[in-house]
């Protein structure tokens, strides 16, 4: 295999989404020729009821179609979670929507959920020879309103629930419009209302139960925070994901791409995120477990999730800048916490 390094040059010189599909091309054709991946140094953990083989997880937006699972989980990586995929097919937002900023080891995309449906989602899980833990992220589509959102949600989770370890419920994607407002706390109540009663009819069906995952937005004050950790607590939401990408500039300003409309995230999201990862430790006491994701460039950021209060890790960008070596760096910086 070609160390990233080299391919690094020729990567960075692509379009963006150019980039991005092929990589989903290359990961798709290596899963198909290669043997099913393994973890990288097995040092389970036990979260949600789920046995991760170690700490480090792709986060959802590099897969949304679950085209390259089998590719994926030959990097090691202790869980995968595809998406975010929506009930039915759209293109997303206009092109270009994805953009670079390399001298800040960031990325600003304003994608807005492009993928083509969960049905087609749920083929490719099915035809997939992976049998490691995977998450599907689920997401209202782009013309649902606000109102009927809740619709959505329910139609993702009774499709995902038969294949998925866990289903992760995104509300903080700053690409579709309004979207955040989910987190609100009427419509996070009736929300998270809506589908723990349809997990427990699905858990019932199926005789096995997924834990359902919040994903939640760094731009968020105290006291939504807190009110987010109260929601999960009397809900029983089973795990949170903290966080998705920033709306805020301050740590790109002057820079080439930096007022793009869209999702920041990257090196420079790490602070902001890896904050609200400690706020919500603090306010959840280890009740609902934290899967931490944003701005992790090197072993040094995972570990440093985990000192916030995180259980588990994941990440996207920082594969952009470092490639697969990233995952191991992370595993060992992260396996002491395990052992």
């Amino acid at each position: 295999m070609i160390p990233y390094c080299l391919l690094k040059p020729f990567v960075l010189a692509l379009d963006p989404e150019t980039a991005h599909e092929l990589s989903i091309s290359a990961l798709r054709a290596a899963g198909a020729l290669l043997p099913v991946g393994r973890p990288l140094p097995d040092t389970p953990i036990d979260v949600m009821g789920l046995r991760f083989p170690n700490r480090i997880g792709l986060a959802a937006g590099l897969d949304k179609n679950g085209e390259a699972i089998d590719g994926l989980a030959t990097w090691g990586f202790g869980h995968i979670e595809v998406g975010t995929v929506t009930p039915r097919a759209q293109p997303g937002n206009p092109k270009p929507r994805l953009f670079r900023l390399p001298e800040a080891e960031g990325i600003i995309n304003r994608m807005g959920f492009n993928n083509r449906g969960i049905d087609a989602l749920i083929d490719n899980v099915k035809a997939a020879k992976y049998r490691g833990i995977l998450g599907i992220n689920i997401g209202k589509n782009a013309d649902t309103p606000l109102e009927r959102a809740v619709e959505d949600y329910l139609i993702g989770l009774e499709k995902a629930y038969p294949v998925a370890s866990y289903v992760t419920v995104n509300v903080s994607s700053p690409n579709t419009q309004n979207l955040r407002q989910l987190q609100g706390a009427a419509e996070l109540d009736a929300l998270l209302g809506a589908l723990k009663e349809k997990q427990a009819r699905l858990a019932e069906r199926y005789g096995r139960y997924a834990p359902l995952v919040l994903k939640i937005a760094p731009d968020l004050d105290d006291a939504q925070i807190l009110h987010i950790a109260d929601a999960l607590r009397r809900h029983r939401i089973d795990g949170v994901i903290a966080t998705n990408t920033t709306l805020d500039r301050s740590r790109v300003k002057g820079l080439r791409h930096a007022d793009e409309p869209g999702g920041l995230s990257g090196a420079p999201l790490f602070e902001l995120s890896t904050a609200v990862v400690k706020k919500l430790a603090q306010a959840l006491a280890d009740e609902v477990p934290i899967i931490a994701c944003g701005g992790v460039v090197d072993g040094a950021k995972a570990k440093a999730k985990l000192d916030a209060g995180a259980k588990l890790v994941q990440i996207y960008s920082g594969l952009v800048y470092r490639g697969p070596e990233l995952i191991k760096e992370c595993v060992a910086a992260t396996r002491s916490r395990t052992l």
